[in-house]
């Protein structure tokens, strides 16, 4: 299939997800577990990722400056600039692509694959509307919650770096993270992850929807989807950047 046939079966899928749900109640106790299990489920992960990556982030700064001209307190502005500029949005985002999206393509492939999907069709059900909505609102709606939570976890790695070691003081690094703060960084991490949690929630449900054959082809379609979700971020984080920076 090339790609003008899967840019046409995409926006018809996306034309059927996004019509008004036939229940609302449904939708949003739908949305709700969603919320739980794509989004709150994936703090734990957030946490441990953010708060090593600020750490090694602070200790390689620290390790790579060797001009004396430069203050001490670079350092953490240049962990909290990263952090928040590229780390917390687009870098997370293709973590969770790994984990949300085949959680997401695999859900719903094995839905295709056991006719689940074909029957609520023949009763007359939405089936996008009703399987892939949820989805999308419900990790839409988490993403910025898990940003903001990502970039508290990084700047607390960084912080934990200047208390254990002697590469930087703790007063120098809380001074360097408050430097020059430009409060649009966060607003645009935020913009970028709304985006990216969309493409990352549409794709995957994209292909797994289309997943026909077996539970091998259930695992081809979660492969193609983080691949697909991921190469989208990245052509998209370009683009964006240009946009919002600019």
């Amino acid at each position: 299939m090339n790609l003008l046939e899967h840019v046409g079966r995409y926006s018809i899928l996306m034309y059927q997800t996004f019509s008004l749900p036939q229940k609302w109640k449904l939708f949003f106790k739908q949305t709700v577990k969603e919320v739980e299990k794509l989004g709150a489920n994936s703090l734990p992960i957030t946490f441990i990722i953010s708060l090593f990556m600020g750490a090694v982030m602070t200790m390689q700064t620290q390790m790579n400056i060797e001009n004396p001209l430069l203050p001490s307190y670079t350092v953490g502005l240049v962990t909290r600039d990263t952090l928040l500029l590229e780390f917390c949005s687009s870098i997370l985002c293709l973590i969770l692509a790994g984990k949300v999206g085949s959680n997401i393509a695999s859900e719903i492939g094995t839905m295709r694959i056991s006719e689940q999907i074909d029957a609520m069709d023949i009763m007359g059900v939405n089936s996008a509307n009703y399987i892939i909505l949820p989805k999308i609102t419900g990790f839409v709606l988490f993403i910025p919650l898990l940003v903001i939570w990502s970039m508290f976890c990084g700047l607390i790695g960084g912080y934990f770096i200047s208390l254990m070691t002697d590469l930087i003081t703790p007063a120098t690094y809380i001074y360097g993270i408050q430097y020059w703060f430009i409060p649009w960084y966060v607003y645009y991490s935020l913009i970028k992850s709304v985006i990216f949690a969309f493409i990352i929630a549409s794709v995957s449900s994209y292909y797994g929807y289309y997943a026909y054959g077996g539970a091998l082809d259930v695992g081809k379609a979660s492969t193609n989807a983080v691949v697909n979700s991921s190469i989208l971020i990245l052509m998209l984080n370009v683009i964006l950047t240009k946009i919002l920076l600019s």
